[in-house]
């Protein structure tokens, strides 16, 4: 992201949310709020018409709900990274949410300075699955899934090797590619590269989906 600011869409129905996320996120002087959005279909818009590098989409909007622009977000700006907003509530919407390609979800009490993280961490290409609350909402999205998947997930994640493994397990702790590289004495090249080759074998589209994954299969971190 050198060079320019990142460029956010912000997308809620609520004009007193999006006035309170643009407020926090225009304090960062390397983060612009290039749009707002009431509704899905103005969030696709949007994205498209300003470039947007990430988009914070709600989920139950008017006109257009943001599971249903998600696919529509993918086709008309391929390259932003969406973040779901949510709440606790929710859980089984943000399931789908991240199954259908977005990177990430906070929750809508989010702390100020954990907003701004969460843009930067996506705009760089990483997921925001760290914080405590995402990371419960994830836990308890894990535990109700059927007995089924996890042994799919089990079957799949028999293809990587033993390494590989070990980083998708620290994906599903929601590590950063440096915090990762940390715990398994790697550097941060050498787990992206783990990362890349993990996401091929497995068919996943990006980080929230083999964090999942990892989930399922019951992996445990290093």
């Amino acid at each position: 992201m050198t060079g320019r600011r990142i460029r956010v869409v912000v997308a809620d129905d609520e004009p007193l949310i999006r006035a309170g996320i643009r407020m926090i996120l225009t304090s960062d002087p390397e983060i612009e709020v290039v749009a707002e959005a009431a509704n899905g279909r103005e969030a696709v818009e949007a994205a498209r018409a300003h470039v947007a590098d990430v988009v914070l989409l709600d989920i139950q909007m008017p006109v257009l709900d943001g599971l249903a622009a998600l696919p529509e977000l993918r086709r008309a700006a391929p390259s932003a990274r969406v973040v779901v907003l949510t709440t606790f509530g929710e859980r089984d919407n943000v399931l789908r949410a991240l199954e259908h390609g977005s990177v990430g979800f906070l929750l809508k009490d989010t702390a100020p300075a954990e907003l701004i993280r969460a843009v930067r961490a996506t705009a760089a290409g990483d997921a925001y699955l760290s914080p405590a609350a995402t990371r419960h909402v994830v836990d308890r999205l894990a535990s109700g899934r059927e007995a089924a998947r996890a042994e799919e997930a089990r079957a799949r994640v028999e293809a990587l090797s033993e390494r590989e493994r070990a980083v998708l397990a620290l994906l599903g702790e929601g590590l950063s590619n440096a915090e990762a590289g940390r715990r398994l004495h790697m550097s941060e090249g050498t787990v992206k590269t783990y990362v890349s080759r993990i996401l091929a074998k497995l068919g996943c589209e990006n980080r929230v989906q083999a964090a999942l994954l990892a989930r399922d299969a019951g992996l445990e971190g290093a």
